[in-house]
């Protein structure tokens, strides 16, 4: 009598670009349920010891069609508005057919209400790093700014249509953008399998 021990499943790849610091709560599970997906960790900043140390904007050392998802939260916002296009690229062409990736980014028409509402300091919603503000939607985490974390200064923002219009342009196969009650963008962009 033999007994054949079952292979362990197949994880499926995750690309988490921007990653921060290590910790799997970042992973939405509606997204990336857990014991499904093994995280490869890439980020700019070596203080937060990333799986692969580089920028979202050039992933030479990460493989084409290598991944079935990417996982971007509040990352886009950070770059110059001309390099999100390069960004974009390169998460689409990390992904294999079928893949997908999925971003999350300030709502900076939601932010423009608050601003108009002269609401420009005040907290909009509490995050895992603190209060808020219309003025850390636009400029970044004023925070860790002065704390010296430069990485986290905004140099650009979106509205749903560009947002959109970005990702199409990237030449994602299907995209979706929609708000949550954070003030914030979640966008899905997929590749065709």
């Amino acid at each position: 009598m033999s007994i054949t021990a079952e292979a362990p499943p197949t994880l499926r790849r995750l690309l988490h670009v921007g990653c921060g610091m290590q910790d799997p709560r970042k992973l939405p599970p509606a997204f990336f349920a857990p014991g499904e997906w093994r995280e490869v960790r890439l980020d700019i900043d070596p203080a937060v010891a990333p799986d692969i140390l580089g920028s979202i904007t050039d992933m030479p050392m990460v493989g084409s069609a290598s991944f079935d998802a990417v996982w971007s939260a509040h990352n886009l916002e950070h770059l110059y508005a001309h390099e999100v296009p390069l960004a974009l690229r390169e998460f689409r062409r990390v992904l294999r057919p079928g893949g997908f990736a999925l971003i999350t980014l300030p709502d900076l028409q939601r932010a423009a209400e608050l601003v108009a509402q002269d609401r420009l300091a005040e907290p909009a919603y509490i995050s895992p790093a603190g209060p808020i503000a219309p003025l850390d939607m636009l400029y970044g985490h004023g925070a860790a700014i002065a704390a010296g974390n430069h990485f986290m200064a905004h140099r650009t923002g979106f509205t749903a249509r560009t947002l959109e219009a970005a990702l199409v342009a990237a030449r994602f196969d299907s995209v979706r953008v929609v708000r949550d009650e954070h003030y914030a963008f979640w966008a899905t962009a997929t590749v065709a399998g």
